[in-house]
């Protein structure tokens, strides 16, 4: 993969666009030309804990996304386009500040992809003065093997969503029928490059691996049932799993049931499927009852036309010994 040539004829993402970003003003796909562009970089302290730690991932969130699913709570940057220019200079700079001022554990980019050329070029010149901090992407799942393979030299933690067992739902909600195949085989290549999350105790801070993550829809209780017994079928009880119950309706959708959180029954039903299946490390966000249904009010939702955009709630971890069945 030719670095910025990349930009020509995209194929960074599996829609494989082919659209020359290089041209004045021209898009891809993902909504934006070769100019990086990003909303947020900072501390972040809403990750998984042998992420975050006590001093949190250093994120870097980009504006423009290649998967852009209907109910996107990062809409802002996703949908809406928030977010300024910046240089792979300015940027590695910046992080090499999270580095040694804030003492982040890790470099968090989240969706790259379609920036990928730029953040390669960041992390190398991050390097030259930060070697041992981990670098981590936190992936949508929809990415292509090319990509994977490219980014192996640059990459230390892996931390990929699978979203979608159901090719139909990945069509209405991400126009992208292929989903559940194409995550699967990018999350298995993510394993072969660096194996499962290397936490081995509570409090530790991961390193290298891969976590998978799987978000709760509500009205779609089949999907995860069966996105988190295909998860188990093809890697076993040994991967680290995030079972996030955080769901909020940010945009009107048109599917009724995704205008509502998920319902308490929706998470013991999936939630008593993980136990019953016998994952051995997983992190799970329970449902705040108590949250309310305004989306300017729950904490799972970023403003990023804020300084400050996050608040930062947390996850729980949990052994496979038993809960809500």
């Amino acid at each position: 993969m030719e670095l910025f040539e990349s930009y020509r004829n995209c194929r960074l993402c599996p829609r494989r666009c082919g659209i020359d970003r290089t041209g004045a003003g021209i898009k891809g796909y993902c909504g934006e030309t070769d100019k990086l562009r990003i909303a947020y970089v900072g501390p972040h302290f809403g990750e998984e804990p042998p992420l975050t730690g006590t001093r949190g991932s250093g994120t870097v969130f980009f504006t423009g996304c290649s998967l852009r699913c209907s109910f996107c709570q990062n809409y802002q940057i996703s949908r809406e386009k928030v977010g300024r220019e910046w240089s792979s200079e300015e940027l590695s700079e910046a992080l090499k500040a999270l580095a040694e001022k804030e003492k982040v554990h890790n470099i968090n980019f989240v969706t790259p992809d379609h920036f990928f050329p730029h953040m390669v070029k960041t992390v190398e010149l991050f390097r030259e003065s930060s070697p041992a901090v981990p670098i981590l992407l936190n992936l949508s799942g929809y990415q292509s093997s090319e990509l994977i393979e490219f980014g192996k030299d640059y990459v230390d933690i892996y931390l990929p969503d699978y979203k979608y067992s159901d090719s139909s739902l990945a069509a209405r909600l991400s126009r992208c029928p292929d989903y559940p195949v194409t995550a699967l085989d990018a999350i298995a290549a993510m394993v072969t490059q660096k194996g499962f999350l290397d936490r081995t105790s509570e409090g530790e801070i991961a390193s290298r691996g891969v976590l998978v993550r799987h978000l709760i829809l509500p009205g779609h209780v089949d999907n995860s049932i069966n996105a988190l017994t295909g998860l188990y079928l093809e890697f076993g009880p040994e991967l680290p799993l995030s079972l996030m119950s955080q769901y909020h309706p940010v945009r009107p959708q048109e599917e009724p049931s995704l205008n509502r959180r998920i319902s308490k029954d929706e998470f013991e039903k999936v939630y008593c499927h993980c136990l019953e299946l016998g994952f051995e490390t997983m992190f799970i966000q329970f449902p705040d009852n108590e949250a309310s249904s305004d989306p300017k009010r729950t904490p799972f939702v970023p403003d990023f036309r804020s300084s400050l955009p996050f608040a930062f709630p947390g996850h729980s971890s949990v052994d496979n010994d038993g809960g809500l069945c």
